[in-house]
């Protein structure tokens, strides 16, 4: 293999292992919960604030320094951010009450804000221009990967081994020493632009309707993905019965695994097609998400796992292949810092709100206002996602006539 080709292949590797861990990192808690709460004796509102803190850290750090990875390049963002992970990792592992717990996901948040966009971009430069539509397919299934470790992994160790609230983020710190290992054996990177000054994120000109529909695409995925996230572990030990968190974990790693595999399975979808669809089956994830609340069906839950994971893979695999095939290099870790921010912003809001609506008013509640408020974020991006394809094949239609027209003139 050339040495270039190499090179390349192994910072592909080691920037997918980042994706994994940074959502490893993101969903390492969530399994828990329900025994943190037990344990502590934490309000609902407690627990989806400290599920927040992440994002918020996140977002923070997007804010500050969205584009960093353009500027020192992305190795040196992904070592700094694993660093952080490693580092809340521990917080969570030594932690005796609430407080190390909010300490570790501001650690987690600020250290993915720093490695995610920076892994990101490493991913789709790895390939060649003409094959970067895959570069949404390995963002997907490397991240799906790590929140079904988070899930599987964090729930069979909860409920099998000693110390369940500990061991889980031992493996995970020693997985992200392991990742920081590779990412030290991939070549040196430089950044892409010399503009050292501190800017909030931003895209190239006339990339602008792009942005904007894969930043919509992300939101839609990461708002389906906070209601899952925050009230799937209570929906799952109402409707089964069990306080197994190994239970609970595989139903939770359930969506992710389908993510994953849908990921795969529609590799060659073409970006924007994937968005439209996402959408629409996104929609369809609430309506069972709905149903699964008024109903108290462990079947119908198992179906809103299936179908919320795909609609999830279809909308973020769709806006992260966006990015990739129209940001150019020396705006891409910004970009998709940009989209990254607003998923997470969205995701912060949708998460402590359903928190407050659960402690408040009940669990059907929250189910019923963030079905429609996640809901019309879908109806939106649907309506976009249609119009843009309309409009692309219509300039492909006019192209090719361009073209043909000269022959039919001879």
């Amino acid at each position: 293999m050339h040495p270039t080709r190499r090179s390349a292949r192994r910072t592909l590797v080691a920037a997918a292992l980042v994706l994994a861990v940074c959502l490893w990192a993101s969903g390492a808690p969530s399994v828990l919960y329900p025994a943190y709460a037990a344990r502590w004796d934490l309000t609902p509102l407690t627990v989806t604030s400290v599920f927040a803190t992440y994002p918020l850290a996140l977002l923070v750090m997007l804010v500050l320094a969205g584009g960093l990875a353009d500027v020192v390049g992305r190795r040196r963002a992904m070592l700094a951010g694993l660093t952080l992970i490693g580092l809340g990792a521990v917080s969570f592992a030594v932690a005796q009450g609430v407080g190390l717990l909010f300490v570790g996901r501001a650690l987690q948040g600020v250290g993915v804000g720093l490695a995610m966009s920076a892994a990101s971009a490493a991913v789709v430069e790895s390939f060649p221009d003409g094959a970067r539509r895959s570069a949404g397919t390995v963002t997907t299934a490397s991240t799906s990967g790590g929140l079904v470790l988070a899930m599987v992994v964090g729930g069979t160790l909860a409920q099998l081994a000693p110390l369940p609230l500990v061991l889980t983020y031992v493996v995970l710190a020693v997985a992200t020493v392991v990742t920081l290992a590779l990412v030290l054996l991939t070549p040196h990177s430089r950044g892409t632009t010399r503009d050292l000054r501190p800017r909030l994120p931003r895209f190239a000109r006339g990339t602008g309707r792009h942005v904007v529909i894969a930043a919509l695409a992300v939101v839609v995925a990461y708002s389906v993905g906070a209601v899952f996230m925050a009230l799937g572990a209570q929906m799952a030990r109402q409707l089964t019965g069990t306080t197994s968190l190994l239970v609970i974990g595989l139903l939770l790693g359930l969506s992710s695994a389908v993510i994953g595999v849908t990921a795969l399975v529609l590799a060659r979808v073409d970006p924007s097609v994937s968005v439209a669809v996402g959408a629409a089956v996104s929609l369809a994830g609430l309506a069972l998400m709905v149903v699964t609340g008024r109903a108290g069906s462990l079947g119908v839950f198992v179906a809103w796992c299936v179908v919320s994971g795909i609609g999830y893979s279809l909308t973020f695999a769709g806006g992260v292949g966006i990015v990739g095939r129209e940001a150019p290099a020396t705006h891409r870790a910004g970009t998709f810092s940009l989209v990254y921010l607003a998923g997470y912003f969205f995701q912060t809001v949708v998460s402590v709100g359903l928190g407050a609506l659960a402690t408040a008013h009940g669990l059907p509640a929250a189910i019923d206002v963030g079905a429609a408020g996640v809901g019309a974020l879908g109806v939106g991006l649907l309506a976009a996602a249609v119009v843009d394809l309309r409009r692309t094949r219509y300039r492909r239609l006019r192209a090719w006539q361009h073209r043909r027209a000269p022959e039919h003139t001879a």
